[in-house]
């Protein structure tokens, strides 16, 4: 009986947001997401925690699709496009991590390209016959080219030399929308089946945490980092773009992904 007073109450919310305007959809969003990161800021001390949260939760989600490609034996609904741009980001991030830093985030980032390899290895070759090649639209150059660009625009202005800093401004760039292709593929396919939705949805949380410790730390300096716009400045303002616009392009699957959990449904539905 509580059980189905707690999903009809579910379905209720859920029923009310979506009577309401795409709008009043996104300004609950960001007032729900600006809760989040103040209740975060109260609670964790070191803010690189979140970069290491961020980096073990895609870590996770790589382990999802691992399951699914060895018990399933399917790639069916996984984009080959989307992981070989992750393959390429976390590469050159791996490469400035060995020179620039050399801790726990460089062990992470090697895990993680070696798992995504291996994923990309699954889909090409043993289980190509379950890509479905006609849904993965998005070319990587769509998604490369202009992270190449605007990295040799706008990059850090750190001691490191010109090269590290270039690649490292890539990383983040292609790193904000190497989503793009799998939620294409979603879009074409518009029924996702559940370990693939478990994947997006944990890169959808990888992504907040990340978020969540550029805008924490415009709140520590009381928005030092943005008026340095005035002064030239321009890296941080568009490394926080960045973050914000993957979070957005990932919150609106997120709504549908929870939406259908609690409504107990396994497979879920993208709207045309």
């Amino acid at each position: 009986m509580g059980k189905r007073r707690g999903v009809s109450a579910v379905n209720v919310v859920f029923g009310w947001l979506r009577k309401q305007s795409n709008k009043v959809k996104i300004a609950l969003g960001t007032l729900l997401s600006l809760l989040l990161v103040v209740f975060l800021k109260f609670t964790v001390k070191n803010y690189n925690h979140f970069f290491i949260a961020s980096e073990l939760i895609h870590a996770a989600g790589i382990i999802i699709l691992i399951y699914k490609l060895t018990r399933q034996k399917t790639c069916s609904g996984l984009s080959l496009k989307s992981q070989e741009v992750t393959a390429v980001f976390l590469a050159v991030r791996l490469i400035c991590s060995i020179n620039m830093e050399g801790d726990i985030h460089t062990l992470l980032d090697f895990a993680t390209l070696v798992s995504t390899l291996w994923v990309i290895y699954m889909i090409r070759f043993t289980l190509k016959a379950s890509y479905i090649k006609t849904l993965d639209t998005c070319h990587n150059y769509y998604v490369l080219v202009p992270s190449v660009i605007l990295a040799l625009i706008i990059h850090p202005n750190t001691s490191y030399n010109y090269i590290h800093r270039v690649m490292w401004a890539f990383c983040v760039y292609s790193e904000s929308v190497s989503v793009l292709p799998q939620l294409r593929l979603m879009q074409n396919a518009q029924i996702i089946e559940p370990f693939t939705a478990h994947y997006v949805f944990a890169l959808g949380i990888a992504r907040f945490l990340a978020c969540a410790h550029w805008l924490i730390q415009v709140f520590e300096t009381r928005g030092h980092y943005l008026w340095l716009i005035g002064a030239g400045y321009f890296w941080f303002p568009v490394a926080l773009v960045a973050e914000l616009v993957q979070t957005f392009i990932l919150a609106d699957f997120c709504y549908y992904y929870v939406k259908s959990v609690m409504e107990g449904q396994l497979v879920l539905k993208m709207p045309v």
